[in-house]
């Protein structure tokens, strides 16, 4: 329950049709299975203590007599067990049959939600049996020591953790125009549960899988989709136990059909709270909904769901080329609308040799080939100077010549040394003054350029170094138009070599691998025997590691200790602890101390989910103290279980490994308990017992 992550199984037991104390023994022996992983929501399929196909019995009042029993002996049999369990039955209530999920929770039952919408077509036949749900709850009687709540607007709230509230709907409730599941949502339900029976045909577990995941992020919940298996293959239909966890409108885990397999994962809690939050329009219930309250125990819940280490890079190769066209789409429109509507001339951008200044050169020439410009009026210029080498400057050339963009060599060194003289600097201290002139010399270059030829000075720098303040304050810093402005450095070394797959050009794609292969670097600094002396990740710290801090940072809000625990897990094996905590602590002080920098940026097109701009997504105070967050970077350690077996591996999906490469930013002088019973807790105006007390 740490950090927000409650975890979670959908379960399918192996049912016998009619058969309820068998059903009841096969509950408990999952129910003591999943208890052993550490699940606290288990989420059992729609009737399954009966079986959904027993059709006509469900007439035979001994059916739901045993139903009624089994279900009292499932609850107390989960009085030692640290979660809250829904199971499914027939419950008969003032002379109707209502399909019904009780949720159950420390031996004692909270409440029971019936169907809302019985399906009457094709090969389901439940209005034969089965009442619409009430929508408002109802005190049923299942024996003299219990009476509990009955309707569709309920919702079930834990005490530990107040983001955890859970809401239940079952089966053909979710394809229905108007699910349940939205009202429980705008009620308050961070987590749905739906207790399932849906036969197996082809292709429909597809259909299943979008609507499970795209109902998730539709409600921006949790979803658990718990089906019914092979138990309840009978005559014309067969039951594959497709389950299902999705978050957010990611589907977590999902099981093999046809196996009865239970799945497992954990739903994070604050970060679907944190994205409702931010959402102005996800809106309130408009009725009224009972909450029935219930406790577990505070734990660390093991992680075992998969943290991608590269959050902002695509995932799936197959996924690749569309992501990667899309992307340099975007950046590429935006540029080519800045270009008409200043009825610009030339495009002017200074070369490096390195990855940022690559991608702004490639964006550059899909944006002229748009507008069917000429390559020669995008000006490249390269300006070697004292830290330039041979290697990245033979890659300027290259690329500019590859391209057919036209070539402009400004050597900055004689002009930087008449500037040290002006202001006194003595050009053998290498200071942040001898980086910085270097910096502005070339942006100076560029700017009067642009000038001169009528065009515009294309920014190179990327969202990483924005974040992280690693850019010159008027100097690289500025630009007349950044195309690079929300791409984080991983994405950058992607791209890059995405085009160097694809372009079809030897002489190119030589260029762009080596560019790729060339450590991340300003090049402000004096070589060391040729080769570059200063490199960007010994100062800063891995742009991987920054780019993942920087997702979780913006784009959920995560506190430090979060943050810190997600990136050992992701991480593991690539980074160690103290790496990870170090790193952490820069990013930090780094992303406060630098937002002046973030608060004057040039335009540039948002391309993904997170941005630094001021008028987009980050309206930061330049001045925000960062105490707290620095305070409780002091104290990572302290909750932590040092070794714990979420230390040693993380998902399935690998990292694309990319190499690094040489980048023309530079630095600033401005960096500086026991299970209790569950409760029942009344929402509507009059008080619960009140509400009960003519019933009981």
């Amino acid at each position: 329950m740490r950090d927000g992550f409650i975890s979670v199984a959908a379960l399918t037991p192996k049912v016998k049709v009619a058969d309820p104390k068998y059903n009841r023994d096969r509950i408990c022996e999952l129910i003591d299975s999943a208890a052993k992983t550490g699940a606290q929501v288990m989420v059992f399929p729609e009737l399954c203590i009966t079986g959904y196909t027993c059709n006509d019995l469900f007439y035979q009042e001994l059916l739901l007599k045993r139903a009624r029993e089994e279900l009292l002996d499932i609850a107390a049999y989960s009085e030692k067990t640290d979660a809250i369990i829904f199971v499914g039955l027939p419950l008969e209530y003032n002379s109707k049959l209502y399909n019904v999920a009780a949720a159950i929770c420390g031996g004692s039952i909270l409440g029971l939600v019936p169907k809302t919408h019985i399906p009457n077509y094709n090969e389901f036949y439940e209005w034969r049996h089965f009442a619409k749900g009430m929508e408002s709850p109802v005190p049923v009687r299942l024996d003299d020591d219990h009476v509990v709540p009955m309707g569709t607007r309920l919702l079930f709230s834990c005490r530990q953790m107040p983001g955890l509230k859970i809401g239940a709907e079952i089966c053909e409730d979710l394809w229905a125009p108007n699910p349940p599941s939205i009202g429980l949502a705008m009620a308050g339900a961070t987590l749905i549960v739906n207790l399932s029976a849906s036969d197996e045909t082809t292709g429909k577990d597809v259909y299943r899988r979008n609507l499970v995941s795209g109902q998730s992020a539709r409600l921006i919940c949790g979803y658990v989709y718990a089906s019914a298996g092979d138990g309840e293959s009978t005559q014309d239909v067969v039951y594959s136990g497709h389950n299902l966890i999705a978050e957010n409108g990611v589907v977590l885990a999902e099981s093999r059909r046809f196996i009865n397999e239970g799945i497992y994962s954990e739903i994070d809690m604050q970060r679907l709270n944190e994205e409702r939050r931010r959402m102005s329009t996800y809106g309130a219930a408009a009725k009224t909904y009972m909450t029935a309250e219930f406790h577990l125990k505070e734990k660390r819940t093991v992680l075992t769901r998969f943290v991608d280490p590269a959050p902002f890079v695509p995932g799936k190769r197959a996924d690749r080329e569309k992501r990667c066209e899309e992307i340099l789409m975007i950046q590429a429109m935006g540029l080519k609308k800045r270009l008409e509507h200043t009825n610009c001339q030339a495009a002017v951008v200074g070369i490096s040799g390195g990855l940022d200044s690559t991608l702004a050169l490639l964006v550059t020439v899909k944006a002229f080939d748009l507008l069917g410009k000429d390559h020669k009026g995008i000006i490249a210029v390269t300006m070697p100077g004292f830290g330039t080498t041979d290697r990245t400057y033979e890659n300027a050339v290259s690329l500019i010549r590859s391209l057919g963009a036209t070539l402009k060599e400004v050597p900055i060194s004689e002009a930087v040394r008449i500037h040290f003289r002006d202001i006194e600097q003595d050009e053998q201290v290498h200071d942040v003054t001898y980086e910085n002139g270097q910096a502005r010399e070339r942006t100076q270059i560029l700017m009067d350029i642009a000038n001169k030829l009528g065009g515009m000075v294309i920014g190179t720098g990327d969202m990483s170094e924005l974040a992280l303040g690693w850019a010159t304050y008027n100097g690289d810093h500025m630009s007349m138009y950044g195309v690079n402005a929300s791409v984080p450095k991983t994405l950058v070394r992607h791209l890059v070599r995405y085009y160097a797959d694809t372009c079809g050009d030897p002489a190119l794609n030589q260029v762009l691998l080596d560019v790729l292969d060339t450590p991340v670097s300003p090049e402000l600094l004096p070589p060391e025997d040729g080769k570059i002396s200063q490199k960007t990740e010994d100062i800063v710290g891995p742009y991987e590691l920054h780019d993942f801090f920087l997702y979780y940072v913006l784009r959920f809000g995560c506190p430090p200790k979060k943050i810190y625990r997600l990136a050992r897990y992701a991480f593991a094996g690539t980074y160690s602890e103290d790496t990870i905590e170090k790193w952490l602590k820069t990013f930090y002080r780094r992303f406060f101390s630098q937002q002046f920098k973030r608060s004057c940026l040039p335009d540039g097109p948002k391309v993904g989910t997170v941005a630094v701009s001021p008028r987009g997504d980050l309206r930061m105070p330049s001045d925000a103290c960062a105490r707290i967050w620095m305070d409780e970077l002091e104290h990572l350690r302290e909750e932590e279980e040092i070794g714990c077996p979420e230390g040693s591996g993380n998902g399935s999906r690998p990292l694309d490994a990319f190499s690094g490469g040489n980048d023309g930013e530079s630095p600033d002088a401005s960096d500086n308990s026991v299970n209790e019973k569950s409760t029942i807790m009344e929402e509507f105006d009059k008080d619960f017992d009140a509400f009960f007390k003519g019933f009981m």
